[in-house]
């Protein structure tokens, strides 16, 4: 199945999400365990949740695409019955 340019951007960005969320609650739990254990992992914790919301903001705007993507086709579909009734 061919794949649009906007769904390759989409499933890229979806993995450099993963990948920012891992690498990042990471980053951050070293950076302020300097201030103690529960404060960086509360900043880790709503690092992951923050970064989560955004991924889920992506996942919205896949599956809007796809939605669009079957009423054009359901759209085309009604159409040629539409005409074949004329």
């Amino acid at each position: 199945m061919k794949k649009s340019r906007f769904d390759a951007i989409l499933s890229f960005l979806l993995g450099a999400s993963w990948a920012y969320v891992i690498l990042g609650s990471l980053i951050l739990y070293k950076f302020f365990f300097f201030f103690g254990a529960i404060y960086a992992l509360f900043i880790s914790v709503s690092f992951v949740f923050i970064s989560f919301f955004m991924m889920l903001v992506l996942e919205a705007l896949s599956n809007t695409r796809d939605r669009h993507e079957e009423i054009k086709k359901q759209t085309k579909l009604l159409e040629e019955i539409r005409d074949q009734l004329k």
